[in-house]
């Protein structure tokens, strides 16, 4: 019997810091390890998503943004010889309360049938992103493998 780990994509949540960043390039090595494919889901925060719904942040400056750093993203993959995929999720909704980062994580990762996830852990001498909020959350009800980095 067999009891190496199969997998065949790896779900990397980010938000664009140098957290979410560090978690991507550990993606694509785990990926690139089991050759794998990675998927970059794009969380948006519930400051940003504030801002925007508030008109104090431009939303055609955020999408631009997201899609500069998804494009990053994918060039470095395309280096390693890991193909990427990518989406764009917001991670909080004023009227849906259980609509939250970590829900939305652990969502996608059933939908597009993630074999592992790697996301950012808080760290302690920084404020903590969207991201890093929610890695205790998925690392307790992810039913998938999850490294936290």
């Amino acid at each position: 019997m067999d009891d190496s780990l199969a997998v065949e994509t790896v779900l990397a949540p980010v938000d664009g810091s140098d957290a979410s960043t560090s978690a991507i390039d550990c993606a694509i090595e785990l990926a690139e390890r089991y050759d794998a494919s990675v998927h970059a889901l794009f969380v948006l925060g519930r400051e940003l998503m504030l801002g925007i719904d508030a008109d104090a942040v431009d939303e055609d400056t955020v999408a631009e943004s997201v899609q500069t750093y998804l494009a990053d993203v994918r060039t470095h993959a395309e280096r390693e010889g890991v193909p990427v995929t990518s989406s764009t999720v917001h991670g909080f909704s004023p009227a849906q309360l259980t609509h939250h980062p970590g829900s939305v994580v652990l969502d996608a990762a059933d939908e597009i049938h993630a074999d592992f996830i790697v996301l950012p852990q808080t760290r302690v001498d920084e404020p903590a992103t969207v991201l890093e909020r929610v890695a205790e959350y998925v690392l307790g009800y992810a039913s998938q493998p999850v490294l936290s980095v």
